[in-house]
C-alpha cells in the first residue's frame, strides 16, 4: 500500500508537471532554487525516472509473490463447496436454524428453490446424512486476484513505456546523452538509439517538402537521437484561424517513405488527437511554426547615414557590418499572427500608451500631458512579426521584435519596435510614426535633420523668426534665443528627454525645474515644425501643412527619436516582407507498454466490479441425525444476510415459528 500510494503522488506529479521539456524552461518558470531541487529527484520525468521504475519493478514483484502464494488458495475455496461439512461447525455460524425430525423439507423443492434463487449445489448423502451445499457469487473471490494481477500488468505496461532497457544500458554506459548542440549526423553511436529501440517519446519539426528519419529525445540536459524504422515527409501544412487570430485548426499532410527506395509506404492527414499510426509508431500533431522563410528589411542606419535593403531568413544567423563593426544577426521564427492583449501597459507583449524606453522625466511627463495616448483592454491581432538579436563581438546581444503591419491608435499610425537586453524581461517599445503613406520616410528624414548640429542654426533661426513674428517674445534678445534653441536641439541631440532633463537639474534650482522644463518643451516643439520644414526642403518637397494630424506625427516622432537613444542597436531594421515556409512539429511515440496498461485497466475494472458487485453466499441444508438444520454464510453486512436467512428459512423450513 504505502507503494501505491508513492506511486501515486508520482503519477500526479507527472500529470501536473508538464515532463521532458527543455531545462531552460524549467530554470525560467521555477528559477534556481527549486530548479535544483526538482531536477536531482526527477520531477521533469517522473515516468522515467529510476527511482519510479525501481518503485514499479518492486510493487510488481511483492505483488505477483502475494498471487503466488495466495492464488491456490483462493482458487481451491472457489471450486469447493465444502459437502461435507459436520453438523457442529454448521451450528457455529452466526446465521443458522434448526428443527426437529428429517421430514419437514421436501429436497426436490428445496434444490428447485435454491435453483430459482441462483445457486448451484452438490448433494452429499453418505451414512445416513443427506446434505446440500449450495453457492453463488464465488466469483467474487477471484476480484481480489483480478486486481492484484492488474497491479502486474500495469507495473509491467510501465517498466515498457519506462524504457528500461535504456536506463540499465545508461547505468552500465553503453549510452550518453550528448549535449553538444551538433548536427544530428555528426552525433556519435552512444548518444544513438537504433531502430529497436523498446520505447520513445521524440520530437521533430519539417518544413514543407522536408523529410526527416530520426527524432529527438530530451534526456536531462542533453538528447538522444532516435533513428525511424521509416522517413517521414511533409507535404502540406495548413491552419485555419478565428477573427481573432487565434489557431482554430491545424493539419500536417504527410507521406511515410521506405527508408531504403523511398517508395510511400503511407499517407495520411495528421491533426490534434488524430495521430497516423505505422509499425506501431504513433505520429502525433503537436505544433506548427516557420520554417525558414524569406525576410526583407529596410536597414535605417540610426547614425543618419541613410538606408539600404537587407534580405535574410527566417531561424538563421548572419554577419553584418555596422559602424565599421562586425555583428551577427541571429533571426528567430516568422510569427504570422501576433494576438496580443492591447490593455495596460505591461498587460502583455505589446504595451498600450507610452511606449518609449526613455525613462520618465519631467520633459517626457510635460509632453505625455499635452499628447495623451488612451488604451482599451482587447485582444488584437497584430500582424506579422519577426524576432532577432544583435550580437556584437564580445558575444553580448540585445534582442528585438519588430512589426510588419501598422499599429493604429488614436488617428494615427507606427512601426512597433521592441526592444529587451534580458531573455526573461518584457520587450519595450518604439513607435515610429508613419506618414499619411504609412511609411517611416518622412520620420526617417526629421530624425536626421535633428541630430545632426550642422542644421541647428538653420533651425534656430527659423524658430526665432516665428517667435518674435508672433511677439510671444518681445523681451528676449533674437541672438539670445537663438543660443538657447541650439542649446536644447544639442542637449536633446546627445540623448534625448533623459539628457534634456539631467542639463535641467545640473543647471536650474529645484524650484524653478517644473517650469523651466515647460519652457524648453515648448521651444523643442516648435523647433521640430521647424526641423521638418527644413528637413523636406532638402529632400526637395513642399513643406509639411501643419495641420494637427501632423503636429500629432512630430511630437510622437520627438518621442521616437528619444526612445531610439535606448534602442541599443546603430540599425533599426524595418520589416518589409516575407515569403512564408511552414513547418510542422511532429511528436512520434512508440508506446509498447500501452496495450499491456490498458488490458491491466480492464483486469482492475473487472477485480474491483467482482469484490464490490458480487454477493458471495454459501448455504447448507443438512437432514439427519433426526434433525434439519439449515446454515448461511456470506460476505456481506449482517443485516444484508439477516433478510436474505429469513426469507431461505421461511421457503425451506416452513415448520420453524417466525422469530424462533
Amino acid at each position: 500500500m504505502s507503494l501505491l500510494a508513492i506511486v501515486a503522488i508520482a503519477s500526479i506529479i507527472g500529470t501536473v508537471l508538464k515532463q521532458g521539456q527543455q531545462f531552460i524552461d524549467y530554470r525560467i518558470e521555477f528559477g534556481d532554487f527549486w530548479f535544483g531541487i526538482f531536477d536531482p529527484i526527477g520531477l521533469f520525468d517522473v515516468y522515467h525516472a529510476s527511482w519510479f521504475l525501481a518503485i514499479l519493478g518492486f510493487l510488481m514483484l511483492s505483488t505477483s509473490l502475494c498471487i503466488y502464494r495466495h492464488a491456490p488458495g483462493m482458487v481451491k475455496d472457489i471450486r469447493s463447496y465444502r459437502e461435507h461439512a459436520g453438523r457442529n461447525s454448521l451450528r457455529l455460524m452466526a446465521h443458522h436454524a434448526e428443527v426437529e425430525g428429517e421430514t419437514v423439507v421436501d429436497r426436490q423443492a428445496a434444490q428447485e428453490y435454491l435453483k430459482r434463487a441462483g445457486y448451484r449445489w452438490r448433494i452429499n448423502d453418505a451414512n445416513g446424512v443427506w446434505l446440500l451445499a449450495a453457492k453463488k457469487g464465488s466469483a467474487q473471490r477471484l476480484g481480489y486476484l483480478f486486481a492484484h494481477a492488474a497491479i502486474v500488468v500495469i507495473c509491467i505496461g510501465g517498466l515498457m513505456d519506462g524504457n528500461l532497457p535504456l536506463k540499465l544500458r545508461e547505468v552500465v554506459g553503453n549510452k550518453k546523452a550528448e549535449t553538444r548542440d551538433i548536427p544530428q549526423s555528426k552525433v556519435p553511436p552512444e548518444s544513438r538509439l537504433g531502430t529497436g529501440n523498446l520505447s520513445f517519446r521524440g520530437n521533430v519539426t519539417l518544413p514543407e517538402g522536408a523529410v526527416g528519419d530520426v527524432v529527438f529525445l530530451s534526456e536531462g540536459e542533453g538528447y538522444f537521437v532516435q533513428d525511424l524504422p521509416f522517413a517521414l515527409r511533409l507535404k502540406q501544412f495548413q491552419v485555419d484561424y478565428y477573427s481573432t487570430g487565434m489557431p482554430k485548426r491545424f493539419a500536417s499532410t504527410i507521406d511515410v517513405l521506405d527508408r531504403k527506395d523511398g517508395k510511400i509506404i503511407k499517407s495520411g492527414v495528421v491533426e490534434v488527437n488524430k495521430p497516423l499510426v505505422v509499425d506501431g509508431i504513433a505520429i502525433y500533431q503537436s505544433s506548427f511554426g516557420d520554417g525558414g522563410s524569406a525576410l526583407q528589411f529596410t536597414a535605417w542606419d540610426l547614425g543618419g547615414g541613410g538606408e539600404s535593403k537587407l534580405n535574410a531568413t527566417s531561424k538563421s544567423t548572419q554577419n553584418i557590418t555596422l559602424d565599421g563593426k562586425p555583428y551577427t544577426l541571429e533571426f528567430g521564427d516568422l510569427r504570422v499572427t501576433n494576438v496580443e492583449n492591447m490593455g495596460k501597459p505591461g498587460s502583455g507583449d505589446v504595451p498600450s500608451g507610452d511606449t518609449s524606453t526613455v525613462a520618465v522625466n519631467k520633459v517626457e511627463q510635460a509632453l505625455a500631458s499635452a499628447q495623451s495616448v488612451k488604451s482599451s483592454r482587447n485582444l488584437r491581432n497584430m500582424g506579422p512579426s519577426i524576432q532577432y538579436k544583435l550580437r556584437d563581438q564580445a558575444g553580448q546581444a540585445v534582442e528585438y521584435l519588430n512589426y510588419l503591419s501598422p499599429f493604429y491608435a488614436d488617428g494615427a499610425t507606427y512601426l512597433l519596435a521592441g526592444v529587451r537586453k534580458d531573455i526573461t524581461a518584457q520587450f519595450q517599445f518604439i513607435r515610429v510614426p508613419l506618414d499619411s503613406e504609412n511609411k517611416s520616410d518622412a520620420y526617417m528624414r526629421l530624425r536626421n535633420v535633428m541630430l545632426d548640429p550642422a542644421n541647428y542654426p538653420e533651425i534656430a533661426r527659423r524658430t526665432a523668426n516665428k517667435a518674435f513674428a508672433d511677439g510671444g517674445f518681445s523681451s528676449t534678445r533674437r541672438d539670445d534665443f537663438q543660443s538657447v534653441t541650439q542649446a536644447i536641439l544639442q542637449q536633446f541631440g546627445h540623448g534625448g528627454f533623459t539628457q534634456i532633463d539631467k542639463f535641467i537639474e545640473s543647471k536650474v534650482p529645484a524650484d524653478k525645474r517644473a517650469a523651466v522644463a515647460q519652457t524648453y518643451l515648448k521651444i523643442l516643439q516648435n523647433a521640430t515644425v521647424d526641423a521638418m520644414d527644413v528637413a523636406q526642403q532638402k529632400a526637395g518637397l513642399p513643406p509639411l501643412p501643419m495641420t494637427a494630424e501632423n503636429y500629432h506625427f512630430l511630437m510622437d516622432s520627438l518621442v521616437a527619436t528619444s526612445g531610439f537613444y535606448e534602442y541599443g542597436s546603430p540599425v533599426f531594421l524595418q520589416f518589409d516582407a516575407f515569403t512564408e515556409v511552414k513547418s510542422s512539429g511532429f511528436q512520434l511515440t512508440r508506446s509498447p507498454g500501452e496495450p499491456v496498461i490498458f488490458f491491466g485497466s480492464i483486469l482492475l475494472v473487472i477485480g474491483i466490479f467482482c469484490m464490490f458487485y458480487l454477493r458471495e453466499e454459501r448455504v447448507w441444508l443438512r437432514i439427519g441425525d433426526g434433525h434439519t438444520l439449515l446454515s448461511l454464510a456470506g460476505n456481506r453486512r449482517p443485516a444484508e444476510l439477516d433478510t436474505t436467512f429469513a426469507a431461505h428459512r421461511n421457503a425451506l423450513l416452513p415448520a420453524i415459528p417466525q422469530g424462533e
